[in-house]
């Protein structure tokens, strides 16, 4: 698989050709992929890019080119941005904690006016409904939270003091 985000990064992408360079260029492969997704993805169904909002490094990728990809994506017909974050060189400088992504999801649905989905070390159900209620993001995307706890749609739903029950198909798996 390639990482798009080793495109749009001038840290990665050294490229000389129509791919490397300018922020058009870097994006060039991003757009054209969105294009071909386009071509077979129904129109009823929306449509996500995952970008990488920061290298988390010194003249690498930075927010305001996620801003600036992210208002040429809702031109193209994306739908929503789902926004995370560094990962491309060893010399990176993440300030881990509690939704150290939010901010950046933030700053893109804002300055973008496109819908955002938040990731990042979201762990608990009234930090979720604060990010969505605060209208830091529109979604919360979860990975390794859900493969911790594969019962995370019920706890946290418990956690907020809403009564869900197991979908009946699933009673016998309880776990």
């Amino acid at each position: 698989a390639i990482k798009l985000c080793s495109f749009l990064s001038p840290l990665t992408n050294k490229r000389t050709d129509d791919y490397g360079g300018s922020f058009e260029n870097r994006i060039r492969f991003t757009l054209e992929i969105v294009e071909a997704v386009q071509s077979e993805w129904p129109s009823d169904l929306p449509l996500f890019v995952r970008i990488s909002a920061t290298d988390w490094a010194e003249n690498g990728w930075n927010p305001e080119e996620s801003v600036k990809l992210s208002k040429i994506l809702k031109e193209k017909g994306v739908d929503l941005i789902d926004v995370s974050s560094g990962g491309l060189v060893s010399h990176q400088k993440i300030t881990l904690g509690t939704g150290y992504q939010v901010p950046f999801a933030e700053k893109v649905k804002k300055e973008s006016n496109i819908l955002t989905g938040a990731v990042g070390l979201i762990t608990e159900a009234k930090q979720a409904e604060a990010i969505l209620q605060n209208n830091q993001a529109d979604l919360i995307l979860f990975a390794r939270e859900s493969l911790r706890n594969p019962n995370l749609p019920l706890d946290f739903a418990r956690e907020l003091n809403d009564d869900i029950q197991w979908p009946k198909q699933y009673e016998r798996a309880k776990l």
